[in-house]
């Protein structure tokens, strides 16, 4: 009887623990398409495949097609001193090639063959105005993030390493080879504050981690 009770309590302990480890994951959240009927169940297959993946740089085993071919609209104003600004950067391509709302979410490969998808980002999800290639209403993206430009724009929270601009730690914010990108604020893969952010924003705490209150 008592063999049986601690059975019992190890596997209540690894049910917890998987629990708490899937909290973490995309499993349930707006990125989980595996139950959408999209020809497959496998949550990482929209986005990676461990096997016939494609060449994409900066994309681990990618899996999706690719948003390529377009010239984008960056943002600009008056008070943006964003320097070396370029086109989007590989990891912001990743999240365009759906948030833009030019290729389609189940446009993903089954053994290296991409197939033609059907469904599309939502207008409330839609980055940059889809077709025309726009970003001039989003968050900046692609520049370069250094102590010249915090100096320079005299608000901001000079980065504390070339790619982070706070610290390396779970709740940092990362840049990419020296360049604010979508994941600099968004973390694909964890949903626990919403949106995707990479830390909780009330009190604005995630925009306070770059501007100076």
């Amino acid at each position: 009887m008592r063999t049986i009770k601690i059975i019992a309590l190890a596997a209540t302990v690894i049910v917890a623990g998987l629990t708490i480890a899937s909290s973490a994951t995309i499993v349930g959240t707006p990125h989980d398409f595996s139950g959408r009927l999209w020809g497959t169940t496998e949550t990482c297959k929209f986005c990676h495949t461990p096997h016939f993946a494609q060449s994409v740089s900066g994309a681990p085993l990618w899996n999706h097609q690719t948003a390529s071919g377009f010239t984008y609209t960056m943002y600009s104003s008056q008070t943006f001193k964003g320097q070396n600004q370029t086109q989007p950067g590989a990891a912001s391509l990743l999240c365009l090639s759906c948030h833009d709302g030019t290729v389609a979410i189940d446009s993903y490969a089954n053994a290296g063959a991409m197939r033609s998808g059907a469904n599309f980002i939502s207008t409330t999800n839609k980055i940059g105005g889809g077709a025309q290639h726009s970003l001039t209403t989003d968050h900046p993206i692609s520049f370069t993030y250094d102590s010249a430009l915090a100096t320079a724009d005299g608000a901001l929270v000079s980065p504390a390493a070339t790619n982070y601009v706070d610290n390396a730690s779970a709740t940092g914010i990362p840049l990419f080879g020296g360049k604010m990108e979508c994941a600099s604020c968004h973390e694909p893969h964890n949903d626990t504050y919403g949106f995707f952010l990479r830390v909780n924003n009330a009190s604005s705490a995630l925009c306070t981690k770059c501007h100076l209150k």
